[in-house]
């Protein structure tokens, strides 16, 4: 079949097929059916997404390449930022990010081990893992219902003479109160983790500029994980402005090497055989001089390349996702039994000055209403629900030792919005696949569950 072409030619033929496979035997799935099911999310792609795939597999590059390259340059052009570093998924951003303050490098800044962290047991557990995993102290604050996001009154509270970094999320696309979090950082000379990884997309008003999260703390990670905003199957990113840190960030994702030139070049930074590092002899090749306990967290050129894809349709992603929220909210308000829905939900809000990228549609029911009864009926009629993550992440069996020990980690006040986010909180989807139909649906058979 190649015979005659040059590889440039039988590249174009190979990406023309998987295209025309794709529209054939991915893209004609037809549209949705009452009755069918409506998950909580799912992944939207087309025929860009599996010819950059297979673009990318051509080159058997199979590890970080071009097209890494280029999808952190337009991420990061995308979030206005100057440094990007992608990474193999959510979580392992969220372990890169708390990982670069306790780099020495840091000083008297770094984060060392039994210093504590302030964050939000609301939430899901990569969030706080790496805190506990190095071992410093998680403080768990409460929330506010119904933004599902850290009470911001409860800061001072939190705070101690121990205190390094403040590390929350977006909880659903909906953003914490950055204004407020960034004052009390700044006034405690605190870093601040923005974990993004579920609002990719959402716009925070700050002293009247609108921002981007993930963007106003010291670093903010996302995830591309299937559900999120785009994704790459598996993946995440991690960012910054700051040069030092994003400095760290590269060497800890690069197996701890002091060297940054790109992966399967060599001497790209003039300076591979004239240092001397540490006890090392002088000379000693620099691609093998190790300034941190790293790790090998980056993602493959495949991934990237379905990443660059995406990217270019996190726009209308975006407003889909915010036109499925606004339309199912609108649908339960003004519903025939919308005072029965005012009676027996809570239905989400956004937060001041915030623009939320929603991942989800987050209901906590009110006292009196049962939320197994509202779930299972929701289920079996093949509308998927999920909890809101971990609901209160220190009842969960991987605290049972922590717990038993009396240490390793601290409650500031009470975890009353916590406690009934895990008793009462359900959410559903607001992907951008979805369709009206499939809106309005949800909005129907949620109605009728409660009434």
């Amino acid at each position: 079949m190649f015979e005659n072409m040059t590889e440039q030619q039988a590249r174009k033929t190979i990406l023309e097929s998987v295209k025309q496979y794709c529209e054939k035997f991915h893209m004609q799935q037809g549209t949705w059916k009452k009755g069918e099911r409506i998950p909580y999310a799912a992944r939207v792609y087309d025929s860009r997404e599996m010819t950059a795939l297979a673009d990318s597999a051509l080159d058997f590059w199979l590890t970080a390449g071009r097209y890494m390259q280029l999808f952190e340059k337009e991420l990061a052009a995308y979030l206005n930022v100057p440094f990007c570093s992608m990474v193999n998924s959510g979580s392992s951003a969220n372990l890169l990010a708390f990982m670069a303050f306790t780099s020495p490098l840091l000083e008297d800044r770094q984060i060392k081990r039994g210093d504590e962290v302030i964050t939000a047991a609301a939430g899901f557990p990569t969030t706080v893992t790496p805190i506990i995993q190095y071992g410093a102290v998680p403080v768990f604050a409460d929330i506010t219902i119904p933004e599902y996001n850290i009470d911001v009154n409860r800061l001072e509270e939190a705070y101690s003479s121990r205190t390094k970094a403040v590390m929350l999320a977006h909880t659903l696309g909906n953003p914490f109160a950055l204004k407020a979090v960034r004052q009390f950082c700044d006034s405690h000379k605190l870093w601040l983790i923005e974990d993004n990884c579920d609002a990719l997309g959402s716009v925070y008003e700050m002293d009247g500029i609108q921002r981007l999260t993930g963007t106003i703390g010291d670093i903010g990670t996302s995830s591309f994980y299937p559900p999120h905003h785009i994704t790459t199957g598996e993946g995440g990113a991690v960012y910054t402005k700051d040069p030092l840190l994003h400095k760290i960030i590269r060497s800890l994702r690069d197996w701890g090497r002091q060297c940054q030139c790109p992966p399967g070049t060599d001497g790209i930074c003039g300076h591979r055989f004239d240092g001397q590092y540490g006890e090392l002899p002088p000379g000693y090749d620099h691609k093998y001089v190790y300034s941190h306990f790293g790790y090998n967290l980056k993602a493959t050129d495949m991934q990237a390349a379905i990443g660059c894809a995406q990217l270019e349709k996190l726009p209308e992603f975006t407003a889909q996702r915010r036109n499925h929220f606004q339309r199912l909210k609108q649908a339960l308000v003004s519903a025939p039994a919308a005072a029965s829905v005012e009676q027996r939900l809570i239905l989400p809000k956004a937060a001041a000055h915030s623009i939320p990228s929603w991942f989800g549609f987050p209901v906590t029911c009110r006292e009196g209403t049962d939320r197994t009864a509202i779930v299972s009926y929701l289920e079996e009629r093949g509308i998927q629900t999920r909890m809101l993550f971990a609901g209160n992440l220190i009842r969960h069996p991987c605290f049972d030792q922590i717990r038993a020990q009396g240490s390793g980690y601290r409650v500031a006040g009470s975890l009353e919005n916590t406690e009934r986010v895990m008793r009462d909180t359900f959410w559903v989807g607001v992907y951008p696949g979805m369709t009206d139909d499939m809106v309005d649906e949800i909005a129907q058979v949620l109605v009728e569950a409660i009434t």
